[in-house]
């Protein structure tokens, strides 16, 4: 899904995954929940976010996820609001890191050149950061966008769930890893990409804007 194994993808791995889950943390905890930062979690450091399995998958196959950041709901004056507001912090992270590297290539290549960046290594390799980071970000916003547990985007649907389906709902959230795991295997055995359909659905108008506001960087 994402670009291959190098140096600056990893760079903007790191980078991505760590600001994902302190930015869940960080809204728990201003919503009067300390669990994430009793136990660390609230710092870009990234072995505090590292999870072996997702980091592993994100090295080989190009996509994974971070270590979950313990929530503890029963802090949270509303509940179901309050739970959303925590689960799209991290997709909102990945979009403004996002915006921050557009901004950041845009500054480099307007002022070096093209021509100055392709025989300086240094300016290259920040380019390729860039780059890396615009991607990655606008992809791992996507793919926790989608409604399906333990993806963000279940717990940011499960607001709008009325109170009578909440049973049903938590029954499907129950078996959110299995179904996420079928997609994945179904588009990569069965060739039916289910998943890559659906980061192309939200992320293609998010790179389109994302060209526009930066001359087609």
């Amino acid at each position: 899904m994402f670009s291959q194994l190098t140096p600056p993808f990893i760079i903007a791995m790191l980078l991505a995954l760590s600001l994902h889950e302190m930015a869940h943390g960080l809204v728990a905890y201003w919503l009067g929940d300390p669990t994430a930062k009793y136990e660390g979690r609230l710092t870009l450091n990234p072995l505090a976010h590292l999870d072996p399995i997702g980091t592993l998958l994100f090295l080989t196959i190009g996509f994974g996820w971070g270590k979950p950041v313990p929530v503890n709901p029963r802090y949270f004056k509303k509940h179901k609001r309050d739970t959303a507001l925590v689960s799209i912090a991290g997709p909102v992270s990945n979009l403004l890191l996002a915006f921050v590297f557009g901004c950041i290539l845009w500054i480099i290549v307007t002022i070096a050149g093209a021509d100055a960046i392709n025989v300086n290594p240094f300016l290259l390799f920040l380019v390729e950061i860039c780059s890396a980071s615009i991607s990655l970000n606008i992809g791992l916003m996507a793919f926790n966008l989608l409604p399906i547990a333990p993806l963000d985007g279940s717990n940011i649907l499960q607001a709008f769930i009325p109170l009578k389906y909440e049973d049903r709902y938590e029954n499907f959230m129950r078996n959110g890893p299995y179904i996420l795991l079928l997609l994945l295997v179904v588009g990569r055995i069965g060739g039916l990409d289910l998943l890559g359909a659906w980061i192309e659905l939200v992320a293609g108008p998010v790179f389109l804007l994302f060209g526009l506001l930066f001359g087609g960087l």
